[in-house]
């Protein structure tokens, strides 16, 4: 099954307390695409460059099954840039440079062999641009993802709601539960943002995992403990490509293979924060995928039989 992902591609440079880079390959679209061809493939991209977006680095994604059609290329421009620094729990940071160069003339065209996609991915982008790219939608996807920020809930949040009342999941951290509910319960919360829209919802709780909502069902995925973090930038990004790209490559949508979903998600994220960029995902290979799923099921596994034995 193929996916639509639509997204950003970008340069980042990042500081986090165990390293730092000048300029690397980025973007919500790179991480999601780079994690999702692992599953399934093709991805079909969408998205906004310059010129000065490496060759190679469109080479590599190619070579892993990633369309380019829906990539518009503006030849004199200069791609999305983004420098950030990373604090010593490496779950805050502070944005240094945020310069939208070809990203803000952004207006995503979706080529007629896209039209087939059943999964669909939306990044972190404006609203209204997400919405847009729904309504060029011919054909129903099986599922709409879409991720969103606090930022647009600051300035944006009529469209935002617009938005959500045509996804079927929706993707966020805490933090951005929290304030798109105004309830301090992540459960209170998931009840009201589902009313907004998506049946499905998934909330990111860095490194205390994730939690996957439908209805009054819950579920709570572990974060793998991990002796080195050097980056955190795109693993939400990562998480979302793994989470898809199983979801297509197995063609269920259930609540139940979304549960596994989000180990594979967890998963794939747990590699990306291990290097700088998207460095661990090209690297990757699919024996320490399975190796590192294994790690999350043993963390997860718990013999009722036996605890209840003790306890009663």
């Amino acid at each position: 099954m193929s996916i639509l992902i639509v997204g950003t591609m970008a340069f980042d440079a990042l500081e986090t307390p165990f390293g730092k880079v000048d300029r690397i390959i980025g973007g919500s679209a790179t991480y999601a695409a780079w994690a999702a061809s692992n599953f399934t493939q093709p991805i079909k991209q969408v998205s906004i460059i310059g010129g000065d977006f490496p060759k190679e680095e469109i080479a590599a994604l190619e070579a892993r099954g990633v369309e380019f059609e829906g990539v518009e290329v503006i030849p004199d421009g200069k791609s999305f840039f983004w420098s950030g620094r990373y604090h010593l729990d490496m779950n805050t940071r502070d944005s240094l440079i945020t310069d939208l160069n070809v990203l803000a003339q952004f207006d995503p065209k979706i080529p007629e062999s896209y039209q087939d996609c059943d999964y669909v991915m939306l990044g972190n982008l404006v609203p209204a641009v997400q919405i847009k790219v729904i309504q060029q939608l011919k054909n129903k996807p099986k599922l709409v993802i879409m991720d969103t920020m606090n930022f647009w809930m600051d300035i944006a949040m009529d469209e935002l709601k617009q938005v959500l009342g045509m996804v079927d999941l929706l993707m966020v951290n805490d933090s951005e539960a929290r304030q798109l509910s105004g309830e301090f319960s992540l459960v209170k919360a998931a009840k009201k943002i589902q009313a907004m829209g998506p049946k499905y919802l998934i909330i990111k709780k860095g490194e205390h995992g994730a939690l996957l909502f439908y209805g009054d069902k819950i579920f709570s995925a572990p974060a793998l403990p991990l002796e080195d973090v050097f980056d955190p930038t795109g693993a939400g990004d990562t998480f979302a490509g793994g989470f898809i790209g199983y979801l297509a490559r197995t063609d269920d949508i259930t609540f139940d293979n979304m549960k596994a979903a989000v180990v594979i998600g967890s998963a794939m994220a747990s590699f990306c924060v291990e290097k700088f960029g998207p460095l661990r995902m090209q690297e990757l290979t699919s024996a320490e995928i399975g190796a590192r799923v294994e790690e999350f099921i043993s963390l997860m596994h718990v013999n009722i039989e036996t605890a209840l034995a003790v306890t009663i």
